[in-house]
């Protein structure tokens, strides 16, 4: 049993942790002993809750403000300037307006100042001409400066162990230190998040509010809590990823050292894209491109706010499944037919009871009850004083063909005995399979709720799809944890441009032969290339300007004759004139006709996250279906056949209605084939696509029909 707990006491060493964090560059926010409020007044409460927040959580260091218009404020002295401090600050807490902050920090650091956090808006966000050229002189500043800052356009963070609390919000100063780190773009989503988390029972060690993220990013606080001991989780809040590269290393890390990371991402829909590039400065990217980064790095991505409360706290259990197979314990046969939908949905595996569990289970429930999963039990019957549900799910942990055990029942309050407390200890003590139980959907937490969920370390999800969602989530991360990530090697450089005929002979020696051809100069010899290759046939233009041929009348089917193709060429010609007179011709190609289920394979270079393969539902249809999986680059088998897995199409590939199975290995192989030609010609290759690919009957092989390929 993958218990990363475990395996992190084994491969992790606490003073390594301490040294890599100290020589992180946001070490030296949290490690800081003094602290500077700069623009600290009464009048505002960003600083005067700032103020109160450190030393209501016992801050240990000194807090100094400053305000060169006051001798004293918040009944303490105050300093006019970094330079006029007794002591130098570590940090300084940067609560003044976008002008006048490059010079304050330009003197702090001529005073030994550390590192600050920058709260202004106006470097870049937002659009104005005047923010965005503020914005890149102060990225230029802080190259000369020489310290980290947190932001700009933030609202500070908080370091729960160490009690520094620059959020300025109150109820955030009294939280109790725990295993989950946030770290979040948006600056009022840590203030929500925190507060929901710790109503349903998450700990935090870190909250982070990166904002527009000029000098630390994203990746600078995931290696930071990475390589803290003490974290556990990462949940993160995206709007933008402003240095890919770094992310997915970090991201490597994480994966690597078993700590989940669970985040939802901004950007789905254009608009959201346009608003994050309004009021952050971010870039969005493709979504489906991240989505691919998600698969790669076993990142948990999330659909909502509330969702990602969930997942995290069937994560906190620390229990990782070996395998994706789930047993339900339910006392309602609603709650039964709701599973077995929310299953269906989500792919969620349902396992197969063995008979010794059906044996061991019937002595706690009626006798007419129907042992299965999930199991409606109705009433269960208790046994010699013990708890029929928390027996029922000892039994389906024990079963070898059980993953993971999930249990439908409300969080217990105070009015319950110490005796369910103590039976289902004894049932999580039981196993080492996670065990977690999910609500049928929302309600208040009830008093002594969260004692129990501490004392038991059962997590109490709230919602059946929540349920189904999180012991997914944690299968997702459970296949994939520890592992080594694969990477995309640099363009060798030694392979040349190859077009045309090269082209096609360099993809056939990788499994994808195109069909028989023969090629045309003119309409005029479009009959005789057909007869070449025999009727039917299909006609194509070669054109620079028909790259996608169908778009603009470039292909002609099941042709029979040569009268008829040379009609069908001359009709080619004519149309893409009539849409671009000055569209060049450079002949025709004559294809024999072929069959066989039409797929969509591709490799890109994306802007943001480097070579991707996309594989999907092929022909005409493409745009309009949609139906398109994406992984990063390299690619396994294993990668290529998942990817067959999640298309609809794939129901075709492995037979429909009558037609036999399709040659998938052949297929896996042609797939492998073009993303390796790909990565080797990178440096020449931005694109190539082949659509449609035809799949052949068993044994057949495949076909690449249409090659398209665009050039750096």
């Amino acid at each position: 049993m993958a218990e990363y707990n475990n395996k992190r006491d084994k491969t992790n060493n606490l003073e390594t942790y301490r040294e890599k964090m100290m020589t992180s560059p946001a070490a030296a926010i949290f490690n800081a002993k003094t602290i500077a409020i700069v623009g600290a007044t009464e009048k505002s409460h960003w600083p005067r809750n700032i103020f109160g927040n450190l030393q209501k959580s016992g801050y240990a260091g000194k807090v100094f403000p400053v305000n060169p218009k006051r001798d004293e404020i918040f009944g303490v002295p105050c300093f006019p300037d970094l330079a006029s401090l007794p002591e130098l600050a570590d940090l300084a807490l940067m609560i003044i307006p976008a002008p006048a902050i490059e010079n304050a920090l330009r003197q702090g650091a001529a005073n030994g100042l550390k590192a600050a956090v920058v709260y202004a808006s106006g470097f870049g966000d937002g659009g104005r001409e005047e923010s965005i050229k503020r914005g890149a002189e102060f990225r230029t500043a802080l190259d000369k400066i020489g310290i980290p800052i947190c932001g700009p356009n933030c609202m500070g963070l908080a370091g729960i162990r160490e009690k520094i609390y620059c959020y300025p919000h109150t109820h955030v100063s009294d939280m109790e230190p725990g295993p989950v780190a946030l770290i979040t773009q948006s600056g009022g989503t840590l203030s929500y998040f925190t507060r929901a988390g710790q109503e349903r029972g998450l700990r935090f060690s870190y909250a982070i509010s990166s904002g527009n993220e000029l000098s630390l990013d994203l990746a600078d606080y995931m290696n930071f809590v990475i390589d803290d001991p003490e974290t556990k989780q990462l949940c993160l809040f995206i709007e933008g990823i402003r240095k890919p590269d770094e992310f997915m290393k970090a991201a490597g890390r994480a994966l690597k050292a078993d700590k989940p990371i669970i985040a939802i991402k901004t950007g789905r829909s254009e608009k959201s894209r346009e608003a994050a590039q309004s009021h952050s400065g971010a870039i969005a990217g493709d979504y489906a491109a991240y989505e691919a980064v998600c698969e790669r790095y076993g990142i948990i991505n999330c659909e909502t706010l509330e969702e990602m409360i969930e997942m995290t706290l069937a994560f906190q259990q620390e229990r990782l499944p070996t395998g994706p197979s789930i047993a339900f314990m339910t006392t309602s046969g609603g709650t039964v037919d709701l599973l077995h939908d929310y299953c269906d949905q989500e792919n969620a595996v349902i396992a197969d009871l063995a008979p010794q569990t059906v044996e061991a289970i019937r002595p706690y429930v009626p006798a007419d009850c129907h042992i299965r999963n999930p199991i409606d039990t109705g009433a269960p019957v208790g046994v010699s004083g013990k708890s029929a549900p928390a027996e029922i799910c000892k039994a389906f942990a024990a079963d070898p063909g059980v993953d993971m055990v999930a249990w439908c029942n409300n969080m217990p309050g105070s009015a319950r005995s110490a005796g369910p407390q103590d039976e289902v200890k004894e049932l999580i003590a039981s196993t080492g399979k996670p065990i977690i139980s999910f609500a049928r959907m929302p309600h208040q937490i009830p008093d002594g709720g969260l004692d129990f969920q501490g004392a038991t370390n059962m997590p109490f999800l709230q919602g059946t799809r929540a349920g189904v969602r999180a012991m997914n989530a944690l299968w997702y991360f459970g296949e994939r944890a520890g592992r080594e990530t694969a990477t995309a090697p640099a363009p060798s450089g030694t392979q040349s441009n190859c077009s045309g005929e090269a082209l096609e002979a360099a993809l056939a020696a990788k499994g994808l032969p195109v069909p028989k051809t023969a090629r045309a100069t003119n309409s005029s010899d479009a009959g005789e290339a057909a007869t070449k290759v025999g009727f039917p046939a299909a006609i194509k233009i070669i054109s620079p300007e028909a790259s996608h041929k169908t778009e603009v009348g470039g292909v002609a089917l099941n042709i029979s004759d040569e009268t008829a193709a040379i009609a069908a060429a001359e009709s080619m010609a004519k149309k893409l004139h009539a849409i671009d007179s000055k569209a060049s011709i450079d002949g025709f190609l004559a294809q024999e006709m072929v069959s066989g289920v039409e797929l969509l394979v591709g490799a890109r270079d994306d802007d943001q996250y480097g070579p991707m393969l996309i594989v999907g539902a092929g022909g005409v249809m493409v745009e309009l279906i949609k139906d398109v999986a994406l992984r990063l680059l390299p690619a396994s088998e294993d990668d290529i056949r998942n990817m067959l897995s999640e298309l609809r199409v794939s129901s075709m590939l492995d037979g429909f209605r009558g037609i036999g199975p399709a040659d998938t290995d052949a297929l896996i192989a042609g797939i492998k084939g073009l993303s390796e030609f790909f990565l080797d010609h990178r440096t020449w290759l931005a694109d190539i696509e082949i659509n449609p690919l035809m799949v052949r009957p068993k044994g057949k092989g495949v076909c690449a029909v249409d090659i398209r390929t665009v050039e750096r």
